[in-house]
């Protein structure tokens, strides 16, 4: 006769209190993504964090169920491909709510690094950026235990990408002190004019972190390569693994024709979300984050929105809102 062992999980703790979040982080797994048009599948090598809540009745989650959930999933992705990243994490929350009766939520999310293709813009060598991007999915039951009908899902998709940006403060410190240089040679009115305008002007760089993310239904689809492409244009340029001298002076000659702040940075991001993400319902929460690592300083500029886009379309209308709440 077999003895059942004990389940010491399933107790009742000394102390009764609700966790929020109970699970496990820094889960990594190979995710092969399915790409239309019958093209190879791009690899990931992915973190993993899987929460969930516990009830203050009970001592410990069953945290093996997470796992147990997860490998569920990736082994049906090689039937049934898988083509977005959030869709796994969909898939993995609403199974780890299921097998975690006792809980109300689950929250599943992941980050991998996704390498960019790019060609350098003059002598068009063709190199990788990596870029990092990231998905969460959080499931609520709405009704009875147990049900897969009765969870509803909110799920996040974003990206970070790094770039260059160029300072306009120093910039016109430097236009003002070659203004006077070149009135100093005896060249003044129109022609300092179109010199000072065609040569771009000295000024400090910061290697730059765009970071935005989207906050939605389960139902509603984001493209994850528009989020990387709105990155990347809001910035002062864009950064290469291999740069031959004809493309690195271009680099710095379109870095420098572009001066932007921190801030210039978000909110030209912003627009570029309302103007792109046109089908968004106005409840979906956008936060946009640009962080620049100085070079003339030891600190890091940082600036941030968080949002309803909805708010972010009154706001670029002109309409009165109650700006940077989120």
């Amino acid at each position: 006769m077999t003895i059942p062992l004990p389940d010491v999980q399933a107790s009742s703790p000394d102390i009764k209190i609700n966790l929020t979040r109970v699970g496990v982080r820094n889960v990594k797994k190979l995710v092969e993504v399915a790409r239309a048009g019958g093209k190879r599948p791009v690899i990931l090598i992915s973190d993993f964090h899987i929460f969930v809540d516990l009830p203050r009745d009970i001592k410990g989650a069953n945290l093996s169920r997470n796992f147990e959930a997860m490998y569920e999933v990736l082994e049906e992705a090689v039937s049934a491909p898988i083509y977005e990243v959030e869709e796994l994490c969909c898939e993995v929350a609403k199974r780890v709510l299921l097998l975690h009766e006792y809980a109300s939520t689950a929250e599943v999310g992941m980050e991998s690094v996704y390498m960019l293709k790019r060609k350098t813009p003059v002598m068009k060598i063709s190199c990788q950026e990596p870029a990092t991007i990231f998905a969460e999915a959080r499931a609520f039951r709405t009704s009875l235990k147990g049900k897969k009908s009765d969870i509803r899902i909110k799920k996040v998709i974003g990206a970070k990408i790094i770039g260059m940006t160029t300072c306009p403060c120093a910039q016109e410190l430097m236009r003002d002190k070659v203004a006077e240089e070149l009135a100093r040679l005896n060249i003044t009115g129109k022609e300092a004019d179109v010199f000072l305008h065609s040569i771009p002007m000295a000024t400090h760089n910061q290697r730059g972190k765009g970071i935005i993310s989207i906050e939605v239904e389960d139902d509603v689809n984001i493209p994850m390569g528009r989020i990387i492409n709105i990155i990347e244009k809001s910035m002062s340029a864009k950064t290469y693994e291999i740069l031959k001298r004809p493309d690195e002076s271009k680099v710095v000659e379109l870095g420098h024709k572009k001066p932007m702040f921190v801030e210039d940075c978000v909110r030209e991001m912003a627009k570029r979300v309302v103007e792109t993400f046109t089908e968004l319902p106005d409840e979906s929460i956008i936060t946009i984050k640009q962080i620049n690592e100085e070079s003339i300083h030891q600190h890091d500029a940082v600036a941030e929105r968080i949002a309803p886009i909805g708010d972010l379309r009154k706001e670029l209308r002109g309409e009165n809102t109650k700006a940077g709440v989120a």
